[in-house]
């Protein structure tokens, strides 16, 4: 008997319904196996041409921690996306290394955010620009918070600018662009050439270097790195003066730090003060606070320079992995932990 009944040596009618049998039978299934290709490759997206698509399992659509995002070196429009250690970066420390540039880190301490003054200072002290001159401007409501006096490394110095205490945190968020753009022109502007304003409840981990110098910079929000524009947290409000329309925008800024040339920075601060004033006088306020009119003026004002979430990072499920954790925000990483946490941080 035969192992293989179509091998076997047929003749007249039969030997032919065999092999067209056979024949029928290859094309229909070359035919199946294409159409299923066909079909699985008509369900795949484009990925978008910055980010490696995310792979989440079930339960997991809110995280995006364990993600592998690739890393651009420039964003759509040609300015560098910074991560701290790659080549350009490295290069570009090189360059401003033969350069001797004066900076400023602004930061507005009020109420019990005096709570965070020398940690922030202590941690810029070892990884800020430490080869450049830095000014430290403390705009503050209480000046006597800062005695004793902070000890300093060379070519250091800080400078306290006395504000008003506010009597509340919404309060704040109508002024604190109003008080830098008053800042810049009335005591900073001609004291140094890039001004950087990070948020007083951080602190830095690694270097931050000549890398982050452009004319205007602005930090990628860790918790939205990755996600495709039509789920960045833009202002949705058409009444507001923040409102991003659904074809704009292409990254989803931080407030916690941005900078750059000091007449960039004071335009963007004023910018953004009329925006505020605008909502202000009809009563509202954006949803993302400060945070939603810094996004609506880069939209318009695209940052010469971009950083990666390495400047801004904090634990959180949402957060991106990266390379390196340069600069921490404790307050938006109390925000994510739990009540133990929280107690256990001191939050």
């Amino acid at each position: 008997m035969a192992l293989f009944p179509f091998c076997k040596t047929a003749t007249g009618a039969v030997r032919v319904s065999r092999i067209q049998l056979l024949l029928y039978c290859v094309l229909l299934s070359l035919i199946i196996y294409f159409l299923h290709g066909r079909k699985a490759g008509g369900n795949e997206k484009s990925p978008h041409p910055y980010f490696r698509p995310m792979e989440l399992t079930v339960g997991e659509e809110t995280k995006n921690s364990n993600a592998e995002l690739q890393r651009p070196a420039q964003t759509p429009w040609g300015a560098p996306l910074v991560w701290g250690d790659n080549r350009d970066s490295v290069s570009r420390r090189t360059e401003f290394a033969q350069l001797e540039v004066r900076v400023g880190l602004l930061t507005l301490v009020v109420g019990p955010y005096a709570q965070h003054v020398r940690r922030f200072i202590s941690s810029a002290e070892i990884y800020f620009l430490p080869s450049q001159i830095v000014t430290y401007y403390i705009l503050i409501d209480n000046p006597r918070m800062l005695d004793p006096p902070i000890k300093l490394g060379p070519g250091r110095q800080l400078k306290i600018l006395p504000v008003a205490e506010f009597p509340g945190w919404d309060k704040l968020v109508y002024r604190r662009m109003p008080i830098l753009a008053d800042a810049i022109k009335n005591r900073i502007g001609k004291e140094v050439e890039y001004i950087f304003c990070a948020d007083i409840d951080q602190e830095f981990m690694a270097p931050v270097e000549e890398e982050i110098l452009g004319d205007l910079v602005a930090t990628l929000h860790p918790e939205h790195y990755g996600k495709p524009q039509t789920a960045l947290p833009y202002e949705k409000d058409e009444d507001s003066s923040a409102y991003v329309k659904e074809d704009e925008g292409d990254y989803y800024y931080t407030s916690e730090l941005y900078g750059g040339l000091i007449r960039n920075v004071y335009r963007m601060a004023q910018g953004c003060s009329l925006l505020i004033l605008k909502d202000q006088s009809n009563g509202m306020l954006a949803s993302g606070r400060e945070e939603s009119y810094l996004n609506r003026y880069l939209i318009t004002h695209r940052p010469t320079c971009v950083l990666s979430p390495e400047y801004n990072w904090w634990d959180s499920g949402l957060a991106a992995d990266v390379p390196e954790k340069r600069l921490v925000s404790l307050g938006r990483q109390c925000e994510a932990f739990d009540a133990a946490k929280r107690e256990k941080y001191r939050c």
